[in-house]
């Protein structure tokens, strides 16, 4: 790791905004490419602010698996993984329901439970002593000019101290409020779902045996999750004015509404956690970039939860974009960069979005046809192996071309 030089303009090829889950695998992917690289962020790992690092649980699909084999942080991963080996599908009081099995499909699981402080682990220690890698953290930056030639800005540290920087590229991995995104003048489109997530860990009465619910009720969907420790992760979204009842609760009587609402499919709930709640959206970029700047991540799309696929598209934004920077020499912000990243990962972006976006749309509907359709198409795609097939290969992407990471292939050395 090395240190800028007070008030010295420190020039770098890629500057990455934000050091959360996706900036920091970015910035893992491309420090042995051969960039000079700055990654910046506001809150350190470890710090009780830092919402990409706490005990929030991720599901990572098998693609973003061999993502992290491929940077070398799986391994770290691992035993803090739980596999999911069996998915149930039901629709709350009807009759629908689907199962999913990975050994059905030939694999081991159909991807693995993470917490986010985990993560975030594996991937800060490598950062810590990367190649090519100036950390400033925790740190901002203000006075941002971006012009054809290069972005400006200047990075303040939490002392005050303040180091000026001109970058090829300016990455913005800032979440969904992105501050890159506003300054840049990218306004983003906006759905509210009217719900907020209440999350938790629960202790069950029985071995999880790697089994995952995503359960839909008539208020949002309520995904329980295996933990490596034996533990559920719960995520029950549900109108705001329920949520608020939910954290008001004391923990038995938060098990007991719990156990009504989901059922005994998992056993019974002898213990919860403290909870956590955040609001639901859906938010998109207007544009995936601008002129030298990119947007990944939440920064350029911030998806509902449902199916788990936020950050697995995000990971595979980050992996496609060392690709890019590391394929092609000479100025990483050079307008054919960005629209060759942005082309490669549009087909992606768009069908992931869609799915989930759909299936809120489709489970929210309380008309009887729907109802009764949607009921009968569960119970179709548990007959049906095509359907599961393609199902199973959702965290593989929807289209566009594969990431060398995700295959477990390295990055070429500009």
């Amino acid at each position: 790791m090395s240190a800028a030089p007070a008030c010295a303009e420190l020039e770098v090829d890629v500057a990455i905004v934000g050091g959360g889950m996706v900036g920091a695998s970015l910035a893992a992917a491309l420090a042995g490419a051969g960039r000079r690289l700055l990654l910046i962020e506001s809150i350190p790992f470890g710090d009780a602010a830092q919402p990409s690092f706490d005990e929030r649980t991720t599901a990572l699909g098998n693609t973003s698996r061999r993502i992290f084999e491929a940077l070398g942080v799986w391994a770290s991963i691992a035993p803090e993984a739980a596999a999911i080996r069996t998915i149930h599908i039901s629709d709350a009081g009807r009759f629908g329901f689907a199962r999913l099995r990975a050994a059905e499909h030939g694999i081991d699981a159909f991807g693995y439970v993470v917490a986010n402080r985990c993560i975030g682990a594996a991937l800060w220690r490598g950062l810590s002593a990367a190649p090519n890698l100036t950390l400033q953290v925790p740190a901002h930056i203000t006075d941002l000019a971006i012009t054809p030639e290069h972005a400006r800005f200047t990075v303040v540290q939490e002392s005050g101290a303040a180091t000026p920087v001109r970058a090829q590229l300016l990455v913005a991995a800032d979440g969904a409020h992105s501050q890159v995104r506003s300054a840049s003048g990218i306004a983003a489109d906006v759905i509210d779902y009217q719900q907020v997530a209440v999350v938790t860990n629960v202790g069950i009465d029985r071995p999880h045996a790697g089994q995952a619910f995503e359960r839909f009720t008539a208020a949002g969907p309520l995904a329980v999750l295996p933990r490596h420790d034996g533990a559920m992760a719960v995520i029950w979204a549900c109108r705001p004015e329920r949520a608020r009842e939910l954290l008001a609760l004391d923990e038995r009587s938060y098990r007991s509404q719990l156990q009504a609402q989901f059922g005994w499919r998992a056993g019974r709930f002898v213990r919860a956690g403290q909870r956590s709640s955040y609001p639901l959206k859906l938010t998109r970029a207007r544009a995936g970039s601008t002129v030298r700047t990119l947007f990944i991540g939440n920064a350029a799309q911030a998806l509902h939860p449902v199916a788990g696929q936020g950050f697995n598209l995000g990971l595979r934004d980050a992996a496609m974009l060392a690709e890019v920077m590391a394929a092609t020499p000479g100025d990483a912000g050079a307008p054919s960069v960005l629209s060759r990243f942005i082309d490669w990962r549009a087909r992606d972006r768009r069908g992931v979005i869609g799915f989930t976006d759909g299936l809120i749309r489709l489970f929210a509907d309380s008309r009887r046809s729907t109802t009764l359709l949607r009921n009968l198409g569960l119970l179709a795609f548990d007959l049906a192996p095509p359907a599961k097939d393609a199902l199973a290969r959702v965290s593989a992407g929807f289209g566009g071309p594969t990431p060398r990471l995700a295959r477990g292939l390295s990055l070429p050395h500009v």
